[in-house]
């Protein structure tokens, strides 16, 4: 490995371990926005029951990202963001 590669990554690993201190802050932050799963919900007319049937969770999960306890990750919250987007053709594509 070239010494100036080897430098540079040694200097980032120094960064970020002073940036998990809090001894200096992240150079840049990035948040994905989660939908709001309530929204959706009554967007496609579909009770509790029904909505955590079609995204394959829990009656309790579901209420729990309604109520803002906790948050839906990966891809549950990229379903979120389709039934949004595209209600017609995600009904259609989960329900067959």
């Amino acid at each position: 490995m070239e010494q100036a590669l080897f430098d540079d990554l040694v200097q980032s690993l120094k960064e970020a371990r002073a940036m998990k201190r809090g001894e200096m802050p992240a150079s840049r932050r990035i948040t994905v926005a989660t939908p709001d799963t309530k929204a959706v919900r009554e967007q496609i007319g579909l009770s509790q029951s029904e909505f955590a049937q079609l995204m394959q969770v829990s009656v309790k999960t579901l209420q729990n990202w309604e109520q803002h306890r906790r948050n839906p990750t990966g891809p549950a919250a990229a379903l979120l963001k389709i039934v949004r987007t595209a209600p017609d053709m995600a009904l259609k594509t989960l329900r067959d």
